[in-house]
């Protein structure tokens, strides 16, 4: 069984319980929202612990089991740029705001980049009287760039000079 074909078999087990993401997260715990329901989707491994949460909730074999502790190939299947509208949004979001993001995390870092690793994403729902919002909140860890062969005065890392 391919990783696209599991994501397909839990799509349409949630489906047919007509669960919503949030009690499928909560009955399997563990993690992130988002973390988690991407694991589902396909695009991150869940731990051995919370692969079998998922597999005895979804009622998945073992082999499927182990497929969702598996390390995926990230991104995959992911035209690029991306069709779906609301995914697109975010690839312009980046397009549009990523050279600014780029330069004032350097002017406050240095050189180096955030982490998409060691990361935290929180998706939240703003009430407001114009219409609800989307707010995300992304907190990565800043890496520096490592310049190999540093010698005598030259910073072996790319950390802000002051």
């Amino acid at each position: 069984m391919k990783r696209s074909d599991l994501t397909e078999k839990i799509l349409d087990i949630k489906r047919m319980k007509r669960w919503s993401w949030r009690e499928i997260c909560e009955q399997i715990g563990g993690l992130s929202p988002v973390l988690l329901i991407g694991a589902l989707l396909g695009q991150m491994k869940l731990t051995k612990p919370l692969a079998t949460a998922a597999a005895k909730l979804f009622g998945l074999n073992s082999a499927e089991e182990a497929l969702l502790n598996e390390v995926p190939m990230r991104g995959a299947g992911m035209p690029m740029p991306p069709t779906d509208p609301l995914i697109y949004r975010f690839y312009e979001l980046v397009m549009v705001n990523g050279p600014a993001l780029k330069a004032l995390i350097e002017e406050e870092f240095g050189d180096g980049i955030m982490s998409a690793i060691d990361f935290d994403l929180v998706l939240e729902r703003q009430t407001d009287p114009k219409g609800d919002r989307v707010k995300i909140t992304m907190s990565g860890k800043f890496l520096p760039y490592k310049y190999y062969g540093a010698s005598g005065n030259h910073p072996a890392y790319g950390y802000k000079e002051e």
